[in-house]
């Protein structure tokens, strides 16, 4: 029987990366998921992705820390004995105004959204040139290609993870590696929760479907990328977001 492909990703403990690993462990691969903590949450999110017959292990390391980064990787790894998939998902958010925005807080979505994904795609791409396969799928925003008030450092970090992935997917080409990023539109998860009805309302009037996006239908699309189907889109950049940018 062939080993089964083997999917990590990062921040994949709750939100868009849980139901990104849930889609993956559906379509029958061994699932690795990175988070911060070993929270209950998190060890949930194991158990429901094991209910799919497949095995899951849940990864602690902070994406920002290289060395974390290789630890994880190696712990991986020795569990699986490949990595198929790496989608780097783990981010996050410090909206603030320009002026009235510390640098502190530049500087943490900056090391987490975009050095993240640099260190995880450094580590695993290695061992994907080295077996000549391997998806990885980058969660941009739609933020990063329009820009957005309030998000500079959110909006940077997103942006460089969509030139990041067009430029590695053109240095692992020859590898059989393909890199290509997602950028969601507006997506019914915590983040959005808090809004109030208000806001959400005048965000649904701006897009063309009139409702915001689901973490499944983010899924949907992250495997469509990172799946053994994908032979030959790599570089690409997918709005997932109901039309507004169009």
């Amino acid at each position: 029987m062939e080993e089964r492909r083997v999917a990590l990703i990062t921040g994949g403990s709750r939100g868009i990366g849980k139901a990104i690993a849930l889609k993956f462990a559906k379509e029958g691969y061994n699932i690795v998921v990175n988070g911060v903590s070993n929270s209950e949450e998190a060890k949930e999110t194991i158990k429901e992705i094991q209910s799919n017959n497949v095995e899951a292990i849940l990864l602690k390391a902070d994406v920002s820390n290289y060395n974390e980064c290789e630890e994880m990787v190696k712990q991986a790894v020795e569990k699986f004995g490949r990595i198929d998939v790496l989608v780097n998902n783990a981010g996050i958010t410090k909206d603030n105004l320009l002026m009235r925005m510390s640098e502190e807080d530049f500087d943490k979505v900056i090391s987490i959204n975009l050095k993240g994904t640099f260190n995880m795609s450094k580590i695993v791409s290695a061992l994907m040139m080295k077996r000549r396969y391997g998806r990885i799928v980058s969660i941009s925003s739609v933020v990063g290609v329009a820009g957005n008030a309030g998000q500079c450092n959110y909006a940077a970090s997103k942006a460089g993870i969509i030139g990041f992935t067009k430029s590695l997917a053109k240095e692992l080409a020859s590898r059989n590696v393909l890199a290509n990023a997602i950028a969601p539109g507006f997506i019914n998860t915590d983040m959005t929760a808090v809004l109030s009805d208000t806001v959400k309302e005048n965000i649904n009037n701006q897009i063309p479907l009139k409702r915001m996006g689901t973490a499944e239908e983010i899924a949907n699309a992250a495997y469509f990328l990172g799946g053994a189907e994908n032979t030959y889109i790599t570089g690409q950049v997918l709005n997932v977001d109901g039309g507004m940018l169009m």
